[in-house]
């Protein structure tokens, strides 16, 4: 039996919606912004710390209005939807003034991380239940075509019960500036995806353990915690996941050959699947791939194939998902509060690394309570 594989996001009816862009970096300008046009969405304005900047990206994006602070594009009454992709130890400070225009901002997208700590993200989500603003947070890998396939043959049932899902990452990213501020690289900004990935899969693990080193690499440009991670996820219901995300790969940018992917496997007791994902040879475009077998096939992999590519295709499923419920009135899956989980996710890694011990979510979730 061959299963009908849902890998693309579903868009909005009203694609008219004004949204306001908050960033004009990377994520903003070749990703959420190509995906938008892409789809037909409609960003009208944009701010950045640089006014040049943003002109320059207003001007490739055919956006009309350029803002030279946040603060005055949030004051703009048409923006019905905010953008923000800003550092995260900047977005708590950009939702606190965005919150004060609840009259007509009605949702907002952030990205991920949702601030620097699961503390930060409990308090954002707060700000934005209390003042009726639909939160979506931007975990993008959700929207990776072979990530989104597999869950979709998880909820068809297509492997049984799940038994192990497994994420080998050798890669080399490159790390933002703010970044030196903060002294962490890897756990917030990549194996975020990972670990998040885990919850789309298998819901919420009951402990993690995780073992961290710097990454010889980046030690000579700043000092941080976390460059190469290892991470394992239980379940008490069974199953085990576990990632190893080695940013290092290699002295390949020293000079030696390269070997950067990303591999994943998720195995169950009636099937099995296997993919890659594209995003180390970006920005050549480089489609995530998908195979599965099951008993019923016996010896043989299905091994559907597509054009689309994560970055930035992919980009386009979080705002959308965003649109759809402000159109719908119903509640986002990626909202802030279901990322509260995520969050917690990797606070629970960084203790575990800490102190050589396994870490529950509920200890890190109780640790905040009240």
């Amino acid at each position: 039996m061959e299963f009908k594989i849902d890998y693309l996001s579903e868009l909005p009816q009203n694609k008219d919606v004004k949204i306001g862009c908050i960033g004009a970096g990377f994520i903003m300008a070749d990703c959420h912004l190509v995906a938008y046009r892409q789809a037909g969405l409609n960003p009208v304005a944009i701010s950045s710390r640089s006014v040049d900047t943003a002109k320059e990206v207003a001007a490739r994006h055919k956006i009309d209005t350029v803002y030279a602070t946040y603060q005055e594009l949030l004051a703009d009454q048409s923006i019905e939807v905010v953008d923000i992709a800003v550092p995260p130890d900047i977005q708590l400070a950009v939702v606190e003034e965005a919150v004060k225009h609840a009259d007509h901002i009605r949702g907002i997208l952030a990205q991920k991380p949702l601030g620097v700590n699961y503390a930060q993200a409990q308090r954002i989500v707060r700000l934005c239940e209390e003042a009726g603003i639909t939160l979506v947070v931007n975990q993008n890998m959700r929207y990776d075509h072979s990530i989104r396939g597999a869950k979709s043959l998880l909820d068809q049932g297509a492997f049984g019960q799940p038994v192990t899902a497994t994420i080998d990452m050798r890669a080399i990213p490159h790390w933002m500036p703010w970044q030196q501020k903060q002294g962490w690289v890897t756990l917030r900004i990549m194996s975020i995806h990972h670990l998040d990935t885990f919850r789309y899969w298998l819901g919420d693990p009951d402990r993690v353990m995780a073992s961290i080193r710097s990454d010889p690499r980046t030690d000579k440009q700043f000092a941080h915690t976390d460059g190469i991670c290892m991470y394992i996820l239980e379940y008490d219901n069974g199953p085990r996941a576990s990632a190893w995300d080695d940013v290092w790969a290699g002295p390949a940018n020293e000079g030696a050959a390269a070997d950067n992917r990303i591999q994943w496997r998720l195995e169950g007791t009636t099937g099995m699947a296997r993919g890659t994902i594209g995003w180390p040879s970006y920005p050549e475009r480089t489609p995530s791939t998908l195979d599965y077998t099951t008993i019923e096939l016996g010896d043989r992999w299905i091994k559907p194939r597509w054009d689309e590519v994560w970055f930035p295709d992919a980009f386009i499923g979080p705002m959308s998902e965003l649109l759809i419920s402000l159109e719908t009135g119903t509640a986002p899956q990626m909202s802030g509060q279901e990322n509260l989980g995520t969050m917690a996710l990797v606070d629970a890694c960084y203790l575990s690394a800490k102190e050589h011990r396994s870490v529950s979510l509920m200890e890190i979730i109780e640790s905040h309570s009240g």
